[in-house]
């Protein structure tokens, strides 16, 4: 099964169209090291729950919104060997990060239910 690497951040709403540009410029980077898919959803419906929710998560601030992002990967391996050469490589240490990376949350995640129609 595949495994998957998980992004919540939170984006300030001015800096949509810069975001997705820094989206568009990791790709390929991801790609060439493996990644099978991509994905960058921008928050429209993220409600306030009673004891957390997204919003709490990443500790969003008045013009912010939430994303939620995630690379899914062949396997744990090649996830993990990718974002080992990310440290070395020039493109990505130079990508412009439009976003609060101390209020960026992430994690691995074991695929252990898949179905597509």
């Amino acid at each position: 099964m595949t495994y998957i690497t998980g992004f919540l951040t939170p984006v300030k709403a001015e800096d949509r169209e810069r975001y997705i540009r820094s989206a568009e410029a990791s790709w390929p980077f991801f790609h060439r090291n493996g990644c099978l898919h991509h994905h960058e959803s921008w928050g429209v419906d993220i409600p306030d729950g009673h004891t957390t929710d997204f919003n709490r998560a990443v500790k969003k601030e008045e013009g912010e919104v939430v994303v939620l992002a995630w690379l899914v990967w062949p396997d744990k391996k090649t996830a993990d060997d990718a974002w080992a050469r990310m440290m070395d490589d020039p493109d990505m240490q130079n990508l412009d990060m439009p976003f609060d990376g101390k209020r960026m949350m992430w994690g691995g995640f074991e695929t252990i239910f898949e179905r597509r129609p």
